[in-house]
């Protein structure tokens, strides 16, 4: 993935975009557990359909956690990196215990919430000069992110119980809070 926008012009265009520094470290943060998430789930899961998902969207994400160290110095990301770590892997490995249908209802919520949080972003962003490039790289995180929400959705067999519900929001809720978190940390 490229954008003709980097590490300067971001720079220079964040102080323009009110909370645009909070919102790409808060994506760089998120992206950091998403990487985490999917090395849990290879950890956990002996699934090959499984481990199959979670490879390929591992290198989707990786890919997105690269282009953002492109745009954000590591003197301005989320102190809180550890934390999202372990959380990261948490969140994936946790559910390889209880099967396939918890590891799809996790990426679900998961990329439901980020699915919201780029658009967020995206809205505040103008579609030319340093902001539509900015914007456009979004969009194209985006548009990969309802991807794996999607196919997590399509795998899920049948309508989640309340377990695997309660789970998912909690999945959501923990997501919320750790944007928020990382967005001032």
């Amino acid at each position: 993935m490229s954008t003709t926008l980097n590490a300067a012009d971001f720079a220079a265009l964040a102080p323009s975009v009110p909370g645009l520094l909070g919102d790409i470290r808060s994506d760089h943060a998120g992206e950091t557990g998403a990487v985490m998430i999917y090395r849990g789930i290879l950890a956990g899961s002996r699934d090959p359909a499984i481990c199959a998902f979670a490879t390929t969207h591992l290198a989707t994400e990786q890919g997105h956690l690269d282009l953002l160290e492109t745009l954000l110095p590591a003197a301005q990301r989320s102190i809180l990196l550890p934390i999202w770590r372990v959380a990261g892997f948490l969140t994936g490995f946790l559910p390889t215990l209880a099967g396939a249908r918890a590891v799809y209802a996790t990426i679900d919520a998961v990329e439901t919430f980020v699915d919201h949080h780029y658009q967020e972003q995206i809205d505040k962003l103008s579609s030319h000069g340093p902001g539509g490039a900015l914007r456009t790289m979004l969009l194209v995180c985006q548009a990969d992110e309802v991807h794996h929400r999607d196919e997590a959705r399509e795998a899920q067999d049948r309508p989640a119980g309340f377990g695997l519900r309660a789970w998912a929001w909690l999945v959501g809720f923990g997501s919320k809070s750790a944007v928020s978190a990382a967005r001032r940390i």
